[in-house]
């Protein structure tokens, strides 16, 4: 009964998302503030049915109700009970209704908090978002409900993919679906400034908060997947440029645009159309990848869907919100205002550069995500493009932006000096040569371009804290003077210095764990050992054992440096009998900024008919920075978010 309930309340939702679609559009051309004011209600109700519909789908995985077709797909009972509950999500079908609900609870956000929004606007934002999740709730009702039940109901279930079956990956969907979902606020907002035929510094300032915390969420979601492909598949690294991650990057990159060129039509009134443009792509690119990932074009263990019935109609949504968009940006478009003037040296340029070199950069990943699923598509070969190709392309563009990033803070709007901003930033120009030079000098092998990313790393951090001391005259001003500039620094520059200075904490971590990595693999005999560059590896044991619902080998490995035991690790090696696979199950022994990373192979006839098992390790120098930059960065995003310059309109009711 209570999934029928569900389903239920999933058609309500839809009836709902229709009626908001509608009724406040035609309200707002009509000037009817009684059909406008439908827009709140309805985005509640709507709000409030999909958590009724999610809270009956979470009670089928939770219980392990075998006769909903989903859960049966995607559970099982031995399984712990968080990943009986990211089962939910885990699946073609789960995805898709945490998809809509995400999308109905940003949609209720605005409804909200959106009382100095101009009636029109509110009213039309809320119509395209809910013609978005119209778009996806008739998919989902037509192809893919998430309550179909099987008859006669399984004993037990499939059970989630025992890769899926790890904390990290519970929580990254939900935080990339935040992300993801989050930017179909900048795109409902564009729309409806189209509508209206007005783009101001108000409407930006509107626009930025939602499109922060989805750029935010997003960061997170990204991180985590990186985490998780580097600790989970045992294969030693952290970006592979797999098409799914690209289709996650590329709304990062647009939403960075976003970001700035949205502070360009805040403070200046300058570039509203280009802002209007990224914002409409972001949301696309996000759609986008989930096409990619649910349409079949795709074999990822990230992947849901093989129905090509599905996959084509995911992709009329897409071709559908996304063509609209940008036909009516090309109809209306034209007729917006200019905005303000700036000169070739102004931040307003600067920024404009950094949107080129930030736009250029995700056509080159899309050409690499593309190119071989088009080639396939054409003439049947299968190829790949991988991590060569955007080494070759995608990373000296981003040398470019880092090296211009530090000069955009300390320059001044409209008409700016270069030359002041360089010679504040010598400082941190000459101590990222300098240790750039040491790089170069003192880690061996010696590598000139890995030293020199190294430099532009620290120029990244050197150039973010340079800013903080400009603002608050330190060295130049008395300590009390400093400290009060300090304290009184708005959350928004705080924000923007974290933000820039994860940046340069994540490339000192790539740059450093790419260039200066070292890997060795044996099948070792108990008593066996290893070298992983200065450190030592010893096979001491392996015992099986059994988990919750797998049988491991676990094995126990000293690691040791000139002879001194650093640490002792215990990776696994397991075999799930419900759906016969083997996952292995990463040690990592943390030195510093360092990480010595073991992978437990399978077992082989070692010398002697003795058993052996194939031990690889890794000597991963710097890696941890990899993952506390983008830390940083989302910690400096929701700093800014709580800025109240920052927040919706804050201080200016809308006449």
């Amino acid at each position: 009964m209570i999934i029928e309930l569900g389903h239920f309340a999933l058609i309500l939702a839809f009836v709902l998302a229709l009626t908001q679609a509608s009724l406040p559009l035609i309200g707002a051309a009509r000037g009817n503030a009684a059909l406008m004011a439908v827009a709140r209600p309805a985005a509640f109700g709507q709000l409030i049915f999909l958590l009724l519909a999610f809270a009956a789908l979470m009670y089928a995985f939770v219980t392990s109700d075998f006769s909903v077709q989903v859960v049966a797909a995607n559970s099982h009972t031995a399984k712990p009970m968080l990943y009986k509950i990211a089962g939910l999500w885990g699946n073609h079908e789960g995805s898709l209704l945490l998809w809509v609900l995400i999308l109905a609870l940003f949609g209720a956000a605005v409804a909200g908090v959106g009382d100095n929004l101009p009636a029109t606007l509110r009213a039309r934002v809320l119509s395209v978002q809910a013609m978005i999740a119209t778009g996806f709730l008739s998919f989902m009702l037509a192809t893919s409900n998430p309550f179909t039940r099987l008859i006669p109901a399984p004993l037990d279930g499939n059970g989630l993919n025992p890769l899926l079956q790890d904390p990290g990956l519970a929580f990254h969907p939900p935080f990339l679906y935040l992300g993801y979902v989050g930017f179909s606020m900048a795109f409902s907002f564009a729309v409806a400034a189209l509508i209206e035929g007005r783009v101001d510094p108000a409407w930006a300032r509107w626009v930025r908060p939602w499109t922060l915390a989805a750029w935010c969420f997003l960061t997170i979601g990204i991180a985590m997947g990186s985490w998780w492909a580097y600790y989970e598949l045992g294969w030693g690294g952290w970006w592979f440029w797999d098409p799914v991650e690209n289709a996650s990057f590329m709304p990062w990159l647009i939403a960075t645009a976003l970001l700035h060129s949205a502070v360009v039509t805040e403070k200046r009134g300058a570039l509203s159309g280009w802002t209007l443009f990224l914002a409409l792509a972001a949301f696309t690119f996000s759609m986008l990848g989930a096409f990619l990932v649910r349409s079949g074009v795709l074999t990822s263990v990230h992947a849901f869907a093989v129905d090509p019935t599905r996959g084509a109609l995911l992709l009329a949504i897409l071709g559908v919100a996304s063509g609209a968009g940008f036909a009516l940006f090309a109809w209306r478009a034209p007729a917006l205002q200019p905005g303000g003037l700036f000169a070739p040296a102004s931040r307003e340029s600067l920024i404009v550069l950094n949107n080129i070199i930030l736009t250029a950069a995700t056509a080159t990943v899309l050409l690499g995500t593309l190119y071989p699923l088009i080639r396939e598509a054409m003439d049947g070969d299968a190829v790949s493009v991988g991590p060569p190709y955007f080494n070759l392309t995608f990373t000296p563009l981003m040398a470019v932006a880092f090296l211009i990033l530090p000069f955009g803070p300390l320059t001044a709007w409209k008409r700016g000096d270069l030359t002041a901003a360089g010679q504040r930033l010598m400082l941190a120009a000459a101590a990222a040569i300098i240790f750039g030079l040491a790089t170069f000098a003192l880690v061996s092998p010696r590598k000139a371009l890995a030293a020199a990313g190294v430099a532009l790393g620290f120029w990244l951090v050197f150039g973010a804290l340079a800013e903080v001391a400009e603002r608050t005259r330190a060295f130049r001003a008395p300590g009390a003077e400093v400290w009060r500039r300090l304290v009184g620094l708005p959350r928004g520059a705080w924000g923007m210095t974290l933000a820039h200075l994860g940046l340069g904490v994540f490339t000192l971590g790539a740059v450093f764990e790419t260039a200066w990595k070292i890997e060795a693999a044996e099948a070792l005999s108990l008593g066996g050992r290893i070298e992983v560059g200065a450190y030592s590896l010893t096979l001491d044991s392996v015992r099986t054992g059994e988990g919750p619902n797998y049988i491991a080998e676990r094995g126990v490995i000293t690691v040791r440096r000139g002879g001194r035991e650093v640490c002792t690790a215990r990776p696994e090696r397991r075999f799930y009998p419900t759906g016969k696979q083997t996952t292995s199950e990463v040690a990592l022994c943390n030195r510093g900024l360092d990480q010595i990373y073991i992978v437990l192979g399978e077992r082989r006839a070692g010398e002697g008919g003795r058993p052996a098992w194939l031990v690889r390790g890794y000597f991963n120098p710097w890696v941890q920075l990899i993952f506390l930059g983008p830390l940083l960065m989302a910690v400096g995003g929701l700093v800014s978010v709580t800025d109240r310059r920052l927040r919706i309109a804050a201080g200016t009711k809308a006449t």
